[in-house]
């Protein structure tokens, strides 16, 4: 039996965050028992919150925008890495004008908050975080995305983006007792789902193994979550949801300051040698940065936690392109939110997008669908494509309105068999703007569909982001359709320069689910699955490590 030694199961080192001051209003110093105590008003956490989702919906921290510059000025990058890279600082520079946010799904609000025992409220914290939550995204051109469960079966748009996930500890951050600190976090659909817990034995816990098994995991991520990835992998865990938890925290670099080494009374530490070593294997899957090449991701955290004897947790999860967290703290001195990066525009290199990738194919979407789907079978996968002309854009709930339409022996509507279908679903418009952003969803929810829509003659071109199932490409294959990949992540980027007109087709009462009929001018995408039964994707499923195949 050891003696008592309690230690932090997560220890943070010192705070370096540059922050910047949005108010001295409403905090306070007050006497009382001898003590000084930090007096907060609602006013203070509602404004830092309304504050802080308007400022990640439309800033990046200057790290992140700086890796994806390395991959611009790279020599190893890809032609199509350098192109999403460059795309992605072009989006970065129009979302942080402040009207278009960054992406169209603007995420699942999330705040953790830290409470020093000093620091004293009226104990409704979170319905004022919620507040400004409320404000931020009803008052911004930002997209509701929750879904009030009115039954088991049955749900309903909140209208507002409400609920927010708020999880607020009693807890002196870095010991300070007069210090309220908190992490904001807009999650969006994208990436959260790629966040997987794996229940696994000791018997992984050796490196051999333990990379042969990641090289499989990582490469089960795809593209569906918008990469260059921050990769986040943690192993061993008190509980199974403790390690998804923090693995969502290294994801954001919250824990970037923990120890780098462990020691008998079980504190969790980053393995800074297996980053290097995962690090290196992502770039090696060839994947890229969605389209082939270096970059699948910008950075990796490992991260080991004790573990109970029979449980072995490995959870994964990412931050995708739309980056999108921000630290804050109030203090006797104020309210602080962290400064992320205003100018992203000085990230951009003066050489264009015709010097840093491959030629590409224009193609004219007003002809008729047999003369598109005639020039498309002349190019191989990973073709890039410019197109202009109109599209349908329809995603989920459409989809399974047009497959009841079949079922009850209606036909499919001719803008299916007429035009290729864009997966996706608009933020708000904002004033003067053809469109809000609009960036493609993730293709693989609607797979089950594929199949059936081409043998009634829609959906014959898809665009939308990520990799197909195996379904898909034998679809494509049967009935000579084709699958383009859009680079998840510049759905400011799309709405400004590639959206000219939007236009209501069916189904009102959806939202943004209806369907709509846009028109596009050099919208970039790329042959991801042909019409003979060619995948991009399915070469890169092998094991690239030796370690894998010793």
């Amino acid at each position: 039996m050891g003696e008592f030694d309690y230690t932090d199961l997560l220890p943070l080192g010192a705070d370096e965050t540059e922050y910047r001051l949005i108010t001295t209003e409403g905090v306070r110093k007050v006497e009382a028992a001898g003590r000084t105590f930090l007096e907060v008003e609602p006013e203070a956490l509602r404004l830092l919150t309304e504050t802080a989702i308007h400022d990640i919906s439309h800033f990046l921290r200057t790290s992140h925008l700086a890796q994806l510059r390395k991959i611009v000025d790279d020599p190893e990058s890809s032609g199509n890495d350098r192109f999403v890279a460059l795309d992605l600082l072009k989006n970065a520079s129009i979302s942080a004008g402040g009207v278009l946010p960054m992406c169209q799904d603007t995420g699942t609000a999330i705040v953790m908050g830290k409470r020093g025992r000093h620091v004293l409220t009226d104990g409704r914290d979170a319905e004022h975080v919620s507040r400004g939550v409320y404000d931020a995204y009803t008052r911004l051109n930002l997209r509701y995305s929750q879904m009030a469960p009115l039954n088991m079966w049955e749900e309903k748009n909140t209208g507002d983006n409400l609920p927010a996930q708020i999880e607020l500890y009693a807890e002196d951050p870095h010991g300070h007792p007069d210090e309220y600190k908190l992490l904001f976090m807009a999650k969006g659909g994208g990436s959260a789902n790629k966040s997987f817990l794996y229940q696994e034995t000791k018997a992984v816990l050796n490196e051999k193994r333990m990379l042969a098994f990641l090289e499989e995991k990582i490469r089960s991520l795809g593209t569906a979550a918008c990469p260059p990835y921050h990769l986040a992998i943690v192993v061993g865990g008190t509980s199974a949801e403790y390690a998804l938890k923090t693995a969502k925290y290294a994801s954001a670099r919250y824990l970037d300051s923990i120890p780098t080494e462990g020691s008998p009374s079980g504190h969790g530490f980053r393995d800074l040698e297996m980053e290097a070593k995962v690090f290196e294997l992502t770039q090696k899957l060839g994947i890229g940065a969605q389209f082939g090449g270096k970059y699948f991701c910008h950075d990796v955290r490992v991260i080991r936690l004790p573990r109970h004897g029979a449980s072995c947790p490995v959870a994964i999860a990412v931050s995708c392109s739309a980056d999108r967290q921000a630290l804050a703290k109030i203090t006797p001195e104020g309210v602080f939110l962290e400064q992320l990066e205003t100018d992203p525009a000085r990230f951009l290199p003066e050489t264009t997008d015709e010097h840093l990738s491959d030629d590409v194919v224009q193609v004219d979407l007003n002809r008729p669908m047999p003369e598109i789907l005639v020039q498309l079978t002349k190019y191989p996968v990973k073709t890039r494509l410019s197109l202009t002309g109109p599209l349908v854009v329809a995603r989920d709930i459409a989809h399974a309105k047009i497959a009841e339409l079949l079922d009850n022996g209606g036909e499919m509507p001719e803008y299916l068999k007429n035009h290729a279908v864009y997966y996706a679903g608009p933020a708000k418009t904002p004033d003067g703007y053809a469109s809000g952003s609009f960036g493609p969803t993730t293709a693989g929810r609607m797979d089950s569909y594929v199949g059936r829509f081409q043998a009634a003659g829609g959906s014959m071109v898809m665009l939308a982001k990520g990799n197909r199932s195996k379904q898909v490409t034998e679809a494509c294959e049967q009935h000579g359709g084709f699958y383009l990949g859009s680079i998840g992540g510049p759905a400011a980027r799309l709405a400004q320069d590639c959206i000219k007109k939007v236009e209501l087709l069916e189904y009102p009462e959806l939202g943004m689910e209806a369907v709509w009929k846009i028109e596009v001018v050099d919208f970039p995408a790329f042959i991801v699955v042909d019409d003979k039964g060619d995948d991009f994707f399915t070469d890169r499923t092998g094991p690239v490590l030796s370690i894998g195949r010793r």
